[in-house]
């Protein structure tokens, strides 16, 4: 079967009827992007109560009477009782607040003020109330010793709800809070500088708070006579916390130095952004507090402390993490949308910790699924298809850590009287691999002011959010559509259209386009060497699903036949092959085939007498390689041994005569290995001989032997221009000549001689590639250099 075109790219969305403009309404807006139907004015906050006492949780709502109010727990409506009352205004009041113990359920737990009209549903954000309570101390003050004129430190530590209040007492008397070297901080510490013997006493930590009132252990401090005042290095004896606050809160960053002479105590920030000065105090010798803090001070904070004039110093760091509660940047809009369209919320939260974002709905939390979708993080709610059910107050609910917000937007559906109903029998028959026919009869009511119907498409596994329309005439009951991809599922329903608005949806159909064999696959050729092939193509997992994947056929183009088919999975992308014919030019075949047949192939030709002719034109210098293959031979054993000597000369002279410039190696070498180009008279006689030697001096080669047959080195290294020609280009005789990197130049040695003669036929052929020389006059020598 013949394989079809590629499946065309999704189309945009498009429709081609004018039809009625959709209406955009938004709905009456209070200006904070809550809904003027119903909002709240005031939302209960966190709050701490004492048992047995009265607890009020405020809720003011605003919007169309009448409006019921009422209270959830955890997640619970609650009941009115003589416990829990709601109050004319909205608020909740529970008469005495209690906790665990006594048969009763504690009043502990997260309250949410609910709102409710014949709009819709609102719930406020969720208020945690806790119980007053105070611990024992965990931390009690210990004893310490110092010398006068240095410095003391006490701690304590206790938790409580809400923070318990720390004062100290010196031998039962409240301290005096206006003594300069009295340090009070807030996290339940007392630090002394400059001590002095009237220092010396007893110290207790006090706790308050509404719940109770705690005294801790006392702590004896005793002053000794002052320090023999020798020098002591810069030393922290306590340094900054990690601390997590949430914003609009004091951090205090504590740092004590000793030290003689009393260190300078400073304070930075790790990434070298300035710390400020609003809101920025140094308490006592080098506390660092930051009042109302905000998310710009998180960081790490490093406190140094410098003995003066010099530049020893100590640090210690601490960091500090500011959570921000989630607030809103965007708030959801009411909006008003005709029946069977699309609607869309739009809400962004900040906040640190980032807030997480639900949705609800008149009150319920609501998921995707069905024609919902969430995206970009929950930020953006999108309705399909609305109808009378959509119909309801919406809301979004952002939370972290450090806090919750919500914003509520209501979603009305605008239905006009007298639109027609739903189209009816609904049928999708596949014609081909891309097209698929939909038919349908006209609604039963209100068919009079129908000026056309809407198509809605989309493949079965997409979201609706992907669909696209197209518009059919009112006359026209049935519609081909096109351009879809073979062997896939799509979905389709339709509405009909009036100047007042559209009907509801249709019930969808399925119906899935027919498939056919694969298109044929893009396919490249690597040569490898001079007997293999690489062929390289995508892969294509999705024949696999469809019982397929690549048949692959090669032959040489001089023969009828192919090897093959070779088959392959579709996963596979590449494939080898060897043990070719270096001389032959290939045909390569590659088809994909599924459960419909073999698509069409793609065809590539390719040669190997190129790479097989470089390989031979360019032999490594193997001299072991030569002497290995020629010891069957008295000659190839001189010829071998000969042409290792000459490439150990040539490496010795190319070091020796590196440094002194270039000299021309291989236009000289070719001038003494080649035959005469023309009469004697006509050559140079001046050429001098890579060792200084004259001609005179070069013709008494062999004179210890018999003198080498110009012949037979002829045979031995022939000229490449003889194998493959190439033009050489015309030389500069001042200019140096360069030698290629790939070439094998012979040097003349003074006493090279064959120990025997032999016909030039017996000899073994040797290509040491393009280095001979070509007709004309001899080139100039050279410097050798590197």
């Amino acid at each position: 079967m013949a394989a079809s075109r590629a499946a065309p790219p999704r189309r945009r969305p498009r429709l081609l009827l004018p039809l009625l403009p959709l209406l955009l309404l938004p709905a009456p807006s209070d200006g904070l992007g809550h809904s003027a139907e119903l909002a709240f004015a005031v939302e209960p906050s966190d709050d701490v109560a004492v048992p047995g006492q009265p607890v009020i949780l405020g809720c003011k709502v605003e919007g169309t009477p009448p409006v019921r109010i009422t209270w959830r727990k955890n997640g619970v409506e609650l009941a009115d009782s003589t416990h829990s009352t709601v109050l004319a205004n909205g608020s909740l009041m529970i008469r005495h607040f209690l906790l665990d113990g006594g048969g009763s359920p504690s009043d502990e737990g997260d309250y949410e003020c609910v709102a409710q009209n014949r709009f819709g549903l609102v719930v406020s954000r969720k208020a945690r109330i806790q119980a007053a309570t105070m611990s024992d101390f965990h931390v009690h003050p210990q004893a310490a010793v110092g010398e006068e004129g240095g410095v003391a430190r006490f701690q304590c530590q206790i938790h409580g709800l809400p923070k318990p209040l720390i004062t100290w007492e010196k031998n039962r008397v409240p301290i005096d809070t206006d003594n300069e070297r009295y340090t009070l901080l807030p996290k339940g510490v007392l630090q002394i500088t400059g001590l002095r013997a009237e220092d010396s006493g007893v110290f207790h930590c006090v706790a308050s708070n509404i719940a109770s009132v705690r005294v801790s252990h006392g702590a004896r401090l005793t002053v000794t006579g002052s320090g023999s005042g020798a020098y002591k290095e810069p030393t922290i004896l306590v340094g900054p916390e990690n601390l997590t606050l949430t914003v609009h809160q004091t951090a205090v960053l504590e740092c004590v130095a000793t030290g003689n002479p009393r260190p300078i105590v400073s304070w930075s920030r790790l990434d070298g952004r300035p710390i400020g000065v609003e809101g920025i105090q140094v308490l006592g010798t080098g506390n660092l507090i930051i009042s109302d803090v905000t998310v710009q001070h998180s960081g790490v904070y490093v406190c140094a402390a410098n003995r003066p004039g010099t530049r020893v110093r100590r640090t210690a760091q601490g960091r500090l993490v500011v959570q921000a509660p989630a607030e809103f940047v965007q708030h959801p809009q009411s909006i008003s949308r005709p029946a069977g369209t699309t609607a869309m919320f739009t809400c962004q939260a900040q906040g640190e910790p980032p807030p997480h974002v639900t949705w609800l709905k008149n009150g319920q939390v609501l998921g995707p699924g069905g024609h919902v979708r969430l995206k970009n993080n929950n930020s953006t709610l999108t309705i399909s298809g609305i109808g009378p059910e959509d119909e309801a107050i919406y809301q979004c609910v952002a939370e972290n850590s450090a806090g919750s917000s919500q914003a509520s937007a209501r979603l009305t559906v605008l239905w006009a009287e007298g639109l027609p109903g739903p189209p009816l029998n609904v049928q999708a028959v596949s014609v081909s691999s891309t097209e698929v026919r939909v038919s349908w009869t006209e609604p039963l009511v209100n068919t009079r002011e129908i000026i056309g119907y809407v198509l809605h498409i989309r493949k079965a596994a997409d979201p609706p959010e992907l669909e696209y329309q197209e518009a059919v005439s009112k006359s026209t009951f049935q519609h081909l559509v096109s351009d879809l991809e073979p062997s896939t599922a799509y979905s389709f329903y339709i509405k009909a259209y009036t100047p007042r608005g559209a009907s509801s949806a249709s019930a969808p159909t399925l119906a899935s386009t027919l498939g056919e064999a694969p298109a044929p696959p893009p396919l490249s050729v690597r040569v490898l060497g001079s007997s293999t092939l690489q062929l390289l193509w995508e892969p294509w997992p999705r024949l696999a699903q469809h019982e397929g994947g690549f048949k692959l056929f090669y032959r040489p183009a001089s023969k009828a036949s192919f090897t093959g088919p070779i088959l392959l999975p579709g996963t596979v992308s590449s494939y080898n092959l060897s043990q070719l014919d270096p001389t032959a030019v290939y045909e390569v075949k590659l088809l994909a085939y599924n459960q419909h047949g073999d698509g069409n192939a793609t065809v590539r030709f390719v040669s190997l007498r190129g790479a097989a002719e470089r390989t031979a034109l360019s032999p490594p210098c193997d001299c072991r390689k030569e002497e290995a293959t020629n010891q069957t031979s008295t000659t190839g054993i001189v010829i071998g041994i000969h042409i290792g000597v000459t490439c150990i000369i040539f490496c010795v002279l190319f070091l020796l005569f590196g440094q002194r410039g270039r000299v021309l190696l291989c236009k000289d070498v070719e001038n003494q290995l080649s035959p005469p180009q023309g009469p004697r008279s006509q050559r140079d006689p001046g050429i001098v001989a890579l060792n200084g030697a004259g001609r005179a001096e070069r013709a008494q080669l062999g004179r210890d032997g018999k003198r080498v047959d110009v012949k037979e080195l002829e045979q031995l290294f022939p000229r490449a221009g003889a194998a493959q020609p190439h033009p050489r280009p015309t030389q500069d005789p001042e200019a140096p000549a360069l030698c290629e990197e790939t070439q094998l130049s012979m040097l003349p040695l003074q006493g090279f001689s064959l120990l025997e003669e032999m016909p030039s036929e017996a000899l073994p052929p040797q290509d040491v590639g393009p280095g001979l020389p070509s007709e004309g006059p001899a080139a100039q020598p050279a410097p050798l250099g590197l």
